[in-house]
């Protein structure tokens, strides 16, 4: 990555978490590109109710997996969960609230600024 990545605002984007480390790249931002198949690039608040969702679509995030470097999540941990799946949950009414300023531009080939918006984080 040469350039400086962009959020869904239009800035610079902003790291989403150190701890527990995030990001495709484990460089705590929601940084992608084409070896990240999964687009992760929204940056979320987990909540216990979309972790359970998301164990049942078949993505266990709250089970540790060291050999991964993954802790497994907890609510209100930050993590760059991939669009589609979040997507998925805000069509199930389910959706973590999104960080705008660490969620990568690219999360808009998926879904609206509106829809982001109306889950931004205070």
């Amino acid at each position: 990555m040469t350039q400086q990545a962009l959020n869904v605002l239009g800035t610079a984007l902003v790291p989403c978490s150190f701890d527990p480390l995030t990001g495709f790249y484990r460089d705590g931002c929601c940084n992608t590109d084409q070896e990240d198949h999964g687009t992760h690039v929204v940056c979320a608040l987990v909540t216990d109710e979309f972790l359970q969702f998301s164990k049942m679509r078949g993505n266990d995030l709250s089970t540790p997996r060291p050999e991964y470097r993954f802790p497994g999540l907890k609510d209100g941990d930050r993590w760059c969960l991939c669009a589609l799946r979040w997507k998925e949950a805000f069509s199930a009414g389910l959706a973590p609230e999104v960080v705008l300023a660490s969620t990568h531009a690219k999360a808009l080939e998926v879904v609206s600024i509106e829809q982001l918006r109306e889950y931004a984080a205070a």
